[in-house]
């Protein structure tokens, strides 16, 4: 790499830093082409990125931003993920380190609150913000729902009713 396109990587990680939500850091030891693809994969489903970043650049991208406590993680073959939301890369990269031994989860941050492994694998277990808007939306629906089975239900019970009585009157 050259000094502009060093320039151009820490103005882009920059931008990066100070737009999102999460940044997770992780250790791949040993991906290989087809696993590194597969996980770039599900960070574009869950509406993350992956990047592998030279740590230097990273550590200088992150100075002056919310996630400047990132730099005691890079250290070694680190990869930066990170999402607007702030559960999705958390959870996916977790998901992925399940399944995979070569890929380690080493820390991460939420805003300007620094994560240790533990830290982002519990915010992998939160429901993510649509999950979390459907059960908003599902909660204020509910009681309109109930209101009109209350409505209804004598409505229907003296049908009900009357239908009795005219199979009765026709027996």
């Amino acid at each position: 790499m050259d000094r502009s396109q060093k320039a151009d990587a820490v103005a882009e990680l920059n931008a990066v830093f100070n737009d999102v939500g999460v940044v997770v850091v992780t250790r791949n030891l040993g991906l290989t082409v087809a696993q590194s693809t597969a996980l770039r994969g599900k960070m574009r489903e869950a509406g993350a990125s992956y990047k592998v970043a030279k740590n230097r650049l990273a550590t200088i991208a992150a100075k002056d931003t919310p996630y400047e406590g990132l730099s005691e993680y890079l250290t070694g073959p680190t990869a930066l993920a990170w999402s607007q939301d702030p559960v999705a890369a958390a959870k996916a990269a977790v998901e992925f380190a399940k399944t995979n031994d070569k890929l380690e989860i080493v820390g991460g941050s939420m805003g300007g609150q620094l994560l240790d492994e533990a830290g982002v694998k519990a915010l992998a277990t939160m429901p993510s913000l649509d999950e979390l808007r459907a059960k908003l939306v599902g909660l204020v629906n509910a009681p309109a729902t109930k209101i009109a089975q209350v409505v209804n239900a004598p409505a229907a019970k003296l049908a009900r009713v009357f239908g009795a009585y005219a199979a009765k009157d026709a027996a």
